[in-house]
């Protein structure tokens, strides 16, 4: 019994000591980049982010593009990018995100019967002009804190003018342009 005991500690023994050798000749031929900086961010370098994210570029106005906006290239845009959550019909239901007719000049929350994010619930006395349209499609995470919409955003001003010219059309009465 002590012979086997013998055999298996021996190959515990050469198993590690291979393993540190193999591990000190991985090293040796391969030679790694030491970092200079820390790659996680610590709470005291979190600051810096906000500082450079309040001198970003303000958002470019939409008012002078949506003279030229397209609708049929929003309503395409739209129902590529918005239709698997969101219904355009007018008194259609509310899907997983809310019914969008009529949202232009309407108020934030718009939608009856739709359990929207505290974040929306609070603009509810806002209206949803053209420039607060545009903020919420570049970013809607940015435009509106604590939103439950899962959507990136639109980066093209072009292509966010050509939805809102879309929405703007989802209306017995359109809104005028600015």
């Amino acid at each position: 019994m002590s012979l086997e005991f013998n055999k298996i500690a021996a190959a515990v023994l050469t198993a590690g000591v291979s393993f540190s050798v193999f591990g000190l000749v991985g090293q040796f031929l391969v030679s790694p980049h030491k970092l200079h900086e820390a790659a996680i961010a610590t709470p005291a370098a979190a600051a810096a982010p906000a500082a450079a994210a309040s001198a970003a570029p303000a958002i470019e106005p939409i008012a002078p593009l949506l003279a030229a906006a397209n609708a049929d290239n929003g309503r395409a845009l739209a129902g590529r990018l918005c239709a698997s959550c969101h219904n355009f019909a007018q008194g259609g239901p509310n899907g997983v995100g809310p019914n969008l007719y009529g949202v232009v000049g309407g108020p934030h929350a718009h939608a009856q019967g739709f359990n929207y994010s505290a974040g929306m619930r609070a603009l509810h006395d806002k209206t949803w002009d053209y420039e607060a349209l545009n903020a919420f499609l570049l970013k809607p995470a940015q435009a509106v804190s604590g939103t439950r919409m899962a959507f990136a955003g639109i980066n093209s001003a072009a292509q966010r003018a050509d939805v809102i010219a879309y929405l703007r059309s989802l209306d017995t009465n359109p809104k005028p342009l600015p």
